[in-house]
């Protein structure tokens, strides 16, 4: 399957995820609770951090860099790292009960995630740790860092892509989950996966129309209004986006455990990625 192939069967399959969102469209709710999780975090973090005179100007260069501050920035990544995981957990729950025909209730994603809450935590430590130590090794070599980074960011993505399912459904710790995924990709999946560019793709071009729209309408109010309503915008477009690609993530993941889920066709999505 070509290229060009390959992106087309990743856009038709992003369209799939698309309508499980449209006749569950609790499903985005997710995501929404997830960025409002975390952007109170990290508004907390940063209260914390002045109230304790964090980034006063007296500060030295070695005080920043001292081992406390690592131990902070590790509990904020293993944090963040575990609200993440907790409500696409959820999400991925309810997708499944509703390739199942069962019903979808927000409240029985979240009680799911809290049947996981030890799994979910022991992922957001594994997580929190390989973002630090890609973080120290960006800071360390500069530019060549974030090259690094980059291709590195790039193989652990591929590597932990169906983590959350499998931590969700399957009895193995956070290692083993790992190689579970890497497994499934190399065996069934191979290394390119088409949709993440239609993803990608859809939510440009969805921020950028949504947050035009959004200012030029509030801008006829005030311009505060527009930049307020821009933001709205942009935040839906991402918690849209966000759910459609747990939804294809839960799909794949039970397509490829030999399980119908609905509006995904079983020979697209084999076309879907390059084989070995």
């Amino acid at each position: 399957m070509g290229f060009f192939d390959r992106l087309s069967a990743g856009w038709k399959i992003a369209m799939s995820s698309f309508k499980v969102l449209k006749e569950k469209k609790e499903l985005v709710i997710f995501p929404m609770l997830s960025s409002i999780s975390i952007l109170l975090i990290v508004g907390s973090f940063f209260v914390a951090m002045f109230s304790t005179g964090f980034f006063d100007d007296g500060r030295s260069e070695e005080e920043f860099n001292s081992p406390l501050t690592y131990l902070l920035m590790f509990v904020f990544y293993v944090v963040n790292y575990f609200i993440v995981v907790f409500f696409n957990m959820a999400l991925v729950h309810c997708t499944r009960l509703y390739f199942r025909g069962e019903e979808v209730t927000v409240r029985a994603g979240l009680q799911f995630s809290m049947s996981r809450i030890g799994v979910i935590f022991s992922w957001a430590l594994v997580a929190g740790t390989v973002g630090m130590l890609l973080r120290a090794v960006q800071e360390n070599l500069g530019s060549i860092g974030k090259i690094i980074i980059g291709l590195i960011g790039a193989v652990w993505s591929v590597m932990t892509f169906f983590v959350v399912p499998i931590i969700a459904y399957e009895n193995v710790g956070p290692i083993d989950a790992v190689k579970r995924s890497s497994q499934m990709m190399k065996e069934k999946w191979g290394e390119s996966l088409g949709a993440n560019f239609s993803f990608g793709l859809i939510q440009f071009v969805l921020m950028i129309v949504m947050v035009a729209v959004c200012f030029f309408a509030g801008s006829l109010i005030h311009p505060f209004a527009g930049i307020a309503l821009a933001v709205v915008g942009a935040f839906i477009v991402f918690s849209v986006i966000s759910a459609a690609q747990t939804v294809f993530i839960s799909a794949i993941y039970h397509n490829v455990n030999g399980d119908l889920v609905q509006h995904f066709d079983q020979q697209m999505v084999d076309d879907l990625f390059t084989k070995k």
